[in-house]
């Protein structure tokens, strides 16, 4: 009885050890996951060209010189300076070449005749049209209907992503490669992905092998 027990005991310490595993490595895949405002941060290390009506020297910062700004004349800077500028009114700021109602339509309609990922205009098209929009839409023409267009893109490829994610699950597949995806794109599968991907692990873990019913078993 006592060796019985014991046995018990060490399958149950066992089982209770590989849960704890599985939490703690799911409990860290979300801690690693990056929040959307972190992604947004990257995004405004992005450069965007401004009209500054105001004059000042160059700039000297660890991510490099900025400037000389001088009134009437373009200038490149960092959008999260750019912003700072518009919303003390010390600029304009010039919409990237890709944010036109032309060429988003192009986009959206490849994104919507292609099976695979379309390249997107920039690696954050996303964060770079709400940043913009919301700050800015007096300097970027035609702003709704380019808000729309990039909602319509965002949407399609969010839709391919959720099927190929499906797909590798339902296929039991080992890896799969996906190209032209944003940090955003990927940031916002990951939780679903790997939630999907833990379950299944634990179902097959706890199938009888052999078992011709698929039951389950508890420790």
């Amino acid at each position: 009885m006592f060796g019985s027990s014991a046995g018990t005991s060490r399958v149950a310490d066992v089982s209770s050890g590989k849960n704890k595993v599985l939490g703690k490595s799911n409990s860290l895949a979300r801690q690693t996951a990056m929040d959307p405002s972190e992604v947004e941060f990257l995004a405004e290390k992005e450069t965007v060209k401004i009209i500054p009506n105001f004059s000042l020297d160059k700039i000297y910062l660890i991510g490099g010189d900025l400037g000389p700004f001088n009134p009437g004349l373009p200038v490149d800077v960092p959008v999260w300076l750019a912003l700072n500028f518009k919303q003390r009114q010390k600029c304009r700021i010039v919409p990237p070449a890709w944010m036109d109602v032309e060429k988003l339509e192009e986009i959206r309609e490849l994104e919507r005749k292609e099976d695979t990922f379309a390249p997107v205009p920039s690696p954050y098209y996303m964060e770079l049209t709400k940043l913009l929009l919301n700050y800015a839409s007096d300097n970027i023409p035609k702003a709704d209907e380019i808000r729309t267009l990039v909602k319509d893109i965002w949407d399609t490829r969010i839709a391919k992503l959720r099927l190929s994610a499906d797909s590798f699950i339902s296929q039991l597949e080992a890896h799969a490669k996906l190209d032209n995806l944003t940090l955003m794109e990927i940031n916002t599968i990951r939780a679903f992905l790997l939630d999907s991907l833990n379950c299944m692990y634990k179902l097959r873990s706890n199938l009888q092998p052999g078992s011709s019913k698929g039951q389950f078993t508890d420790y």
